[in-house]
């Protein structure tokens, strides 16, 4: 790691790399944009798993020419932000939602603001996104997810027992499993990060294959959460039993033609990520998933259980991107009970789950259309 920035890669023109502490124990490393002018209402984007701050590099731009000022952080257990640590065995309680919170509210304390005018999240950065509304309204006075819905935080009681969908998908004629109950075992960052295909290999079948460039992906609502149900998915989502995750996106690796026609994600571009996983690994991401499966997250936000975000909030998500669908009913809870001022739902066509990089223009504006209607 030699500073701020990626290693051969340069931020887009107008947007730079710095450090900035967060008085939550990290020193995190942030893309900025709209940064000449300290009166700029700020808006911070937060990315998912597996990308970084470098997943808005083209978003970034447009909303600074709209008059904002633009912070897009390596989240907690990414990139070259530093402070944590990804021990399977060490405390996972750093890597919950309630935790990750903590640390976007220390940023924006950091950039000297006391109101942010937009917090946008990606995957798992959407859930990080609306607990900031949910916990700190006052802060945080609008809220964009992208890919992942925010269903509302649970209510307190007593532990649920062990959800049987883990052995009814084991007993399938093609026996199964959920990935983010593979993302939580011990073996999951060395299958990705020692996998055959190589660091860089993987993140582009695996890009490619929850992109609208895999064509296969044509989602549907999915009728309750059964394993007949939940086996409709794409093997991203719901792996076969006995295959790694490098394994199932080999399957679907794109080939030299398509690569070469992903004006998304170059290959100079994806070097970004790949550089930077095989110099940290993927368990400081995967500790995210950790905290849902365990159950911390629930137990954490039960706080707050039965609040409803209650500032204006809009979802974006790709129409090729089944992470809408993959908990069934949560579109329709985000919008009818766990978002109080709830102001649309795009659809983005030709883009599947990296929605801001498949059509960043297209989220941009629609970003950007969203801010301007607060006025």
């Amino acid at each position: 790691m030699t500073g701020a920035g990626y290693d051969g890669a340069p931020p887009p023109p107008g947007v730079r790399a710095r450090f900035i502490d967060n008085g939550n124990g990290l020193r995190m490393h942030a893309l900025e944009a709209g940064h000449e002018d300290g009166e700029r209402p700020c808006v911070l984007l937060l990315h998912g798993f597996p990308e970084l701050a470098w997943s808005w590099r083209a978003v970034m731009p447009t909303l600074a020419e709209a008059g904002y000022h633009v912070v897009a952080p390596d989240q907690r257990g990414y990139g070259r932000t530093t402070g944590w640590s990804a021990d399977y065995d060490g405390d996972l309680a750093p890597f919950a939602l309630t935790n990750l919170v903590r640390d976007v509210v220390g940023l924006a304390a950091a950039l000297g603001r006391e109101r942010i005018a937009g917090v946008f999240g990606h995957d798992a950065g959407s859930y990080v996104a609306a607990c900031c509304a949910l916990v700190r309204p006052d802060l945080f006075r609008s809220l964009a997810m992208m890919s992942a819905p925010f269903t509302g935080a649970p209510r307190l009681g007593p532990p649920r027992p062990a959800d049987p969908i883990h052995d009814e998908l084991a007993a399938l004629d093609r026996p199964r499993k959920h990935y983010q109950w593979y993302y939580s075992t011990r073996a999951a960052n060395r299958d990705m990060t020692e996998c055959a295909q190589g660091i860089h290999a993987f993140l582009r079948a695996y890009y490619h294959h929850k992109s609208a460039d895999w064509k296969a992906n044509r989602p549907v609502p999915l009728a309750g959460w059964t394993a007949a149900e939940l086996a409709k998915m794409p093997t991203y989502y719901v792996m076969d039993r006995d295959r790694t995750m490098a394994e199932t996106v080999a399957a679907e690796a794109p080939s030299e033609a398509e690569i070469a026609a992903c004006g998304w994600l170059t290959e100079a571009e994806l070097a970004v990520y790949a550089g930077e996983y095989a110099r940290t690994g993927f368990q400081g991401g995967l500790q995210w998933y950790r905290c849902m499966t365990s159950g911390l997250n629930a137990r954490d936000l039960g706080l707050f259980g039965g609040r409803a975000v209650g500032v204006p909030a809009c979802f974006i998500a790709g129409r090729a991107d089944w992470g809408i669908h993959q908990r069934p009913g949560a579109l329709e809870r985000m919008t009818d009970s766990a978002c109080a001022d709830f102001r649309g739902l795009r659809l983005v066509d030709g883009a599947g789950h990296w929605v801001q990089q498949e059509k960043a223009a297209e989220v941009a504006a629609i970003l950007t259309a969203f801010l301007a209607g607060l006025d």
